[in-house]
């Protein structure tokens, strides 16, 4: 079994975003392979103190990364407001004599510095295509637990555990390592939150995750963060506007100012992204078309409704419906000849804590200290079949079967995108029911 094999079989997906296969990512020659240190969104905690705890796991798993993709470079992309951090990679760099390939490269401290086309322009100045991936310009990006996670898979380990942050309205904002699977429930517990009334959780960062709903019950290999806010905070009421709300609001209220594009990471890029347009474009009624096209160059960051907009309106759900719109017809963003930063680029960043204070979340930007005891040990798990990109993987147990820890209990459909799931302890499956088997422990 070769190296990327080793990582297909260890269930090893991005351990943030959108959870896609990393053997896939890897299987392609890059000329940079980049770390993504970034963690960009506001009060999240994993990436800093993994790499802080665990430089050594997590170059062992760049180094793997590297001899995979043929990387010649690897940068390891770390705010310049963790100066420690940066300190422990670049002398753990050097004790592992990688220093003639390896590098730690600065990043602002913006929101979101770790978008990943924000990230390969700042540290390698290539600019991705529009509506394309890195490795359209010969860059493979990781983040730091999957990284660590690569390393472990390399070992014979498959990943069963899980760093999560849980911060926010919490008397005890924490940054815990559990098994994949763990109830939600007890992680709020640990924090000291243990009855939720009269508030909403935020799945992952302030910006990007959602609000936590009555199916998200069970810790994913894609969970980084638990986000407890009081049910009337500025930023849970943002979420939880509609898109039939948004057109109306849209409609009614926009000034056609444009800040909106002036300050988007992606049109800072180069990009032809423009939210005002699309807006509207909204406010018309216009029909998918060419002109509509460029809603399919968005991110999805949100900063142009969080940040941007004077009038509160929602600009990115103007591009949500016009994805939407010219995905049903079938439109495509052609792509432009070439692609330049906009000049001004820098004085038009937004700093971290800028954002914060515009999110009201200054209260709440804590340290959440990471403990990797095993303070949260659940009775059952709940191991989610589709928590990747790609095919669900199909169940290999039945009810009533034994496990133990680190077993493939269910693998994608033969030649679909996908990855395996292992078990993250030992005991008896209990059922498997609604896209999760659950394992009640020995």
């Amino acid at each position: 079994m070769n190296t990327l094999e080793m990582i297909k079989e260890a269930g090893v997906i991005g351990a943030g975003g959108a959870g896609f296969p990393t053997h896939v990512k890897l299987n392609a020659k890059a000329d940079y392979l980049l770390l993504n240190g970034a963690e960009c969104e506001p009060l999240l905690r994993v990436d800093q103190q993994l790499m802080a705890r665990h430089p050594e796991e997590v170059l062992a798993g760049l180094a793997a990364a590297q001899e995979i993709t043929g990387a010649g470079k690897v940068i390891i992309g770390i705010k310049e407001s963790h100066p420690d951090v940066i300190r422990i990679m670049k002398d753990a760099i050097r004790a592992a004599g990688l220093a003639d390939t390896f590098s730690v490269g600065t990043l602002p401290n913006v929101y979101p510095a770790g978008d990943e086309q924000v990230l390969v322009y700042e540290l390698t100045g290539r600019i991705v295509p529009e509506t394309s991936i890195p490795i359209s310009v010969g860059c493979v990006v990781i983040n730091a637990e999957t990284a660590a996670n690569v390393y472990r898979a390399v070992s014979g380990i498959p990943v069963t555990l899980k760093y999560v942050t849980v911060t926010g309205d919490v008397p005890n904002p924490v940054t815990l390592k559990v098994p994949v699977g763990t109830p939600l429930q007890l992680l709020f517990e640990y924090a000291g939150r243990t009855d939720l009334t009269g508030y909403e959780v935020i799945n992952g960062g302030p910006m990007m995750g959602p609000l936590l709903t009555p199916q998200d019950k069970y810790v994913t290999k894609k969970t980084k963060g638990l986000i407890v806010l009081p049910g009337d905070h500025r930023l849970v009421m943002l979420k939880k506007r509609s898109m039939s709300s948004a057109r109306k609001l849209n409609r009614s209220a926009c000034e056609q100012c444009s800040i909106c594009t002036d300050l988007c990471p992606r049109h800072l890029l180069g990009h032809s992204t423009a939210p005002h347009k699309m807006v509207r474009a909204m406010a018309y009624g216009m029909p998918a078309s060419e002109k509509t096209a460029t809603a399919l160059t968005c991110c999805q960051c949100n900063l142009c409704e969080y940040y941007s907009c004077p009038a509160g309106i929602q600009p990115k759900m103007a591009n949500v419906y016009y994805m939407g719109l010219d995905r049903e017809a079938g439109i495509k963003k052609a792509p432009l000849p070439e692609y330049r930063a906009v000049p001004q680029r820098e004085m038009r960043m937004v700093p971290s804590a800028r954002l914060i204070e515009r999110l009201r979340l200054r209260e709440y930007n804590v340290p959440a200290p990471l403990i990797e005891e095993k303070v949260v040990i659940p009775d059952y798990v709940g191991i989610g079949l589709h928590d990747h990109v790609g095919a669900p993987a199909v169940p290999a147990v039945r009810e009533g079967d034994r496990v133990s820890r680190g077993q493939k209990i269910a693998e994608p459909p033969e030649g679909a995108l996908g990855c395996p799931v292992c078990s993250s302890i030992d005991g008896t499956v209990e059922a498997i029911d609604g896209g999760n088997i659950i394992i009640r422990r020995a």
